[in-house]
């Protein structure tokens, strides 16, 4: 990075008219900002999100995954293209920032370009995702994935609560199933140069260390875990205590040795227990039934393979003291993916050269850079959450912060594209 430090001013006003217009595109019987993939809500931002591309001076279209992709063409069409972007869906009862911030800061990195006749030499692509939070198939990142050659046909083939098939979903929404499949041929090693993903923190360690942005160091691994606890029913006024083989009290110790085994990470480790559904469910059964839903993250792959042992040995001995049966199935949602040296090193080296301060921060959170990460070096940039809270209505980043990860975004991208 030896030529001048470029310098790209985000306006502020714009990005916040922005953030304003995508956060009306919502369900309005459900609470927070909730735009669920495959929902009409999510159709209309999506429509939305292509009309603001173009508008930048980008050349928009959808590719086979059902990602919407706008090109800024550079100088050579031959050279490996830059990626960025991000996800423009929500969780039910989400929030106003999550993702949108990194679909809507590339766009501002656009018009910024234009804007001061910054002519990159390689195609710059930025994208805004299909479906990166996970759904009522168990399967996040929908659009990445298929980009990175990692969508299978047994994927297609789960169904939802309705039992309705994850193929009869994308069929339902205007995309090809079968198309899904093939969509990361276009993108062999040598098409992608370096992926950006500009994104909020989604935890407290920013803001409560006054630091302005994080430069991610890695992303965790996620493993989930569905148990089925098979007990007795019995009549709940008339089964003595001591002869009781509750399917619910097993599952209950469960949720508490998820909690435990996370609280005993030496370095980064979370445990959640999301979903317990108990049968028959009557007031006055003993739960013969219970399906539970959980899962452990953490940046060390080490300790994310010994916690699901532990776990797995606790859940069966408690449950076996019970009279329960237990069955457990893990599945891996992505493995702990670090981000690439070389694009840590230009996100650190553009931040000192803006005068903007940073902090190297691992990502609780998966995003679409983990499956990125299959076809080329990347690297994430994290802008403060207000008081670390994510995936709820009260979701906030002020927009000055917004805008100097902006700034920082741009300037990176210029600084890749140069290497």
């Amino acid at each position: 990075m030896g030529e001048r430090m470029v310098e790209l001013n985000p306006v502020a006003e714009r990005l916040e008219e922005d953030l304003t217009a995508l956060s009306a595109l919502h369900d309005p019987s459900s609470g927070g900002w909730t735009r669920t993939v495959f929902s009409e809500p999510y159709g209309h931002a999506r429509e939305w999100v292509r009309s603001r591309m173009a508008d930048a001076g980008l050349q928009v279209h959808s590719d086979a995954a059902g990602n919407v992709v706008g090109v800024l063409p550079g100088r050579d069409p031959a050279a490996p293209a830059l990626m960025t972007g991000s996800h423009t869906d929500t969780v039910e009862s989400g929030g106003r920032f999550d993702g949108i911030v990194g679909v809507l800061g590339s766009i501002e990195a656009v018009r910024l370009l234009r804007e001061n006749d910054v002519r990159l030499e390689r195609d710059l692509i930025v994208v805004d995702f299909l479906g990166e939070e996970s759904n009522d198939f168990g399967l996040s990142c929908l659009g990445s994935r298929a980009l990175a050659g990692e969508l299978t046909p047994g994927h297609l083939e789960r169904v939802d609560g309705e039992g309705v098939s994850l193929a009869e979903r994308y069929s339902r929404f205007g995309i090809d199933p079968s198309e899904v499949l093939g969509a990361g041929s276009a993108w062999g090693p040598r098409r992608l140069h370096r992926y950006l993903e500009l994104h909020i923190e989604q935890g407290p360690v920013l803001e409560e260390r006054g630091t302005s942005v994080g430069v991610v160091t890695g992303i965790a691994g996620i493993s989930r875990l569905v148990a089925g606890f098979v007990g007795r029913a019995d009549h709940a006024g008339t089964a003595p205590m001591t002869t009781r083989q509750d399917a619910l009290v097993a599952a209950a110790r469960g949720v508490l040795a998820v909690r435990h085994v996370a609280c005993g990470a030496p370095v980064h480790g979370v445990g959640t227990t999301s979903r317990l559904d108990s049968e028959p469910g009557s007031p006055n059964v003993v739960p013969g039934r219970v399906r539970m839903q959980a899962e452990l993250r953490s940046v060390e792959p080490g300790w994310l393979s010994d916690a699901e042992r532990r776990l797995s040995r606790q859940i069966t001995e408690e449950a076996g003291e019970l009279g329960v049966e237990v069955d457990l199935e893990w599945s891996t949602d992505n493995d702990v993916v670090p981000t690439h040296a070389d694009v840590r090193q230009a996100i650190t080296t553009t931040a000192d050269g803006l005068g903007i301060d940073w902090e190297a921060i691992p990502s609780g959170a998966t995003h679409d850079a983990a499956h990125l990460a299959r076809l080329c070096p990347m690297g994430m940039i994290f802008v403060p959450s207000r008081a670390g809270r994510s995936h709820c209505p009260e979701e906030w980043t002020d927009t000055s912060a917004i805008a100097t990860g902006v700034r920082l975004h741009a300037a990176t991208l210029v600084a890749l594209d140069r290497e």
